[in-house]
């Protein structure tokens, strides 16, 4: 009689989540570069995009991917730059879109509250991100500030399709109309100040599956590291609030967070 085998075990615990910074800057940052993504890592993100502002930083973005894993890249113009996005200026972005590794199009949006650019040029390199995005396949990584009618008004004449509200800081009713057409609404360090109250709310009542974190590095610095410039491997702080907020444990909010972001940007993994 042949022995019976052991029983198989069915409750391991599940890999312990890592998570994504969706936003970050690190052409922007001090420092080795190296030490900063391991960093990240040893606070368990393990992906970074490096969102480009302009086509020199976008450039710059891609060598930073193609320099360390784990990180990628996005190629666009920040509406602050808008009124100098010109003929040279698209085809460089264009370019730069072709790449795997540059998984997005933007930083672009509409920023209506500084208008280092005109609104008119804001509104026309917009435009053009839009198309890009739609005929790339590659998601939209929108700025807004003070113009949401507009932006939101500009994505459905448009026929946005895979978007993603960088640095949300619409209210419940933006909250509402971008998720119901999809969108991915990303948080950043600023949900944790103490004055975020509204932000909160929006956080709270945001889809899951449509949730993302970011740290817009070196800015928003969480309010636990605040006075210092902000690093990749602060977005587990987000993560923590918005885990605060909705109830529920930090490695269940990670994995959910990290989950919708290759959601937004398929070629993370």
């Amino acid at each position: 009689m042949t022995n019976p085998q052991p029983p198989v075990e069915t409750d391991a615990p599940e890999p312990r989540a890592f998570a994504v910074d969706t936003h970050c800057h690190l052409f922007l940052m001090e420092g080795d570069m190296a030490e900063v993504v391991r960093a990240a890592r040893r606070a368990r993100v393990e992906r970074l995009i490096c969102v480009g502002i302009d086509p020199v930083s976008s450039r710059r973005s891609l060598e930073m991917a193609e320099s360390f894993r784990g990180v990628f890249a996005t190629a666009g113009v920040h509406p602050h730059s808008a009124s100098e996005f010109d003929r040279p200026a698209g085809s460089a972005i264009e370019e730069l879109l072709a790449d795997p590794l540059v998984v997005g199009v933007g930083e672009t949006g509409l920023d209506y509250y500084r208008r280092l650019s005109l609104p008119d040029d804001q509104q026309r390199a917009f435009r053009t991100h839009i198309a890009l995005s739609r005929e790339t396949g590659k998601p939209l990584v929108v700025h807004v500030r003070d113009a949401w009618d507009d932006a939101l008004r500009i994505l459905a004449e448009e026929g946005a399709e895979r978007v993603v509200l960088h640095c949300f800081s619409g209210d419940e009713q933006v909250v509402r109309e971008a998720a119901g057409r999809g969108y991915f609404l990303s948080f950043a360090g600023n949900l944790t100040y103490p004055g975020a109250g509204p932000l909160k709310a929006a956080a709270t009542a945001a889809p899951e599956g449509q949730v993302l974190v970011e740290t817009d590095s070196p800015f928003l610095t969480p309010q636990a590291a605040r006075g210092a410039p902000n690093s990749p491997a602060n977005v587990v702080e987000t993560a923590a609030a918005l885990a605060s907020l909705r109830g529920l444990n930090l490695d269940a909010m990670v994995r959910l967070t990290a989950e919708a972001s290759f959601q937004a940007f398929p070629l993370l993994r």
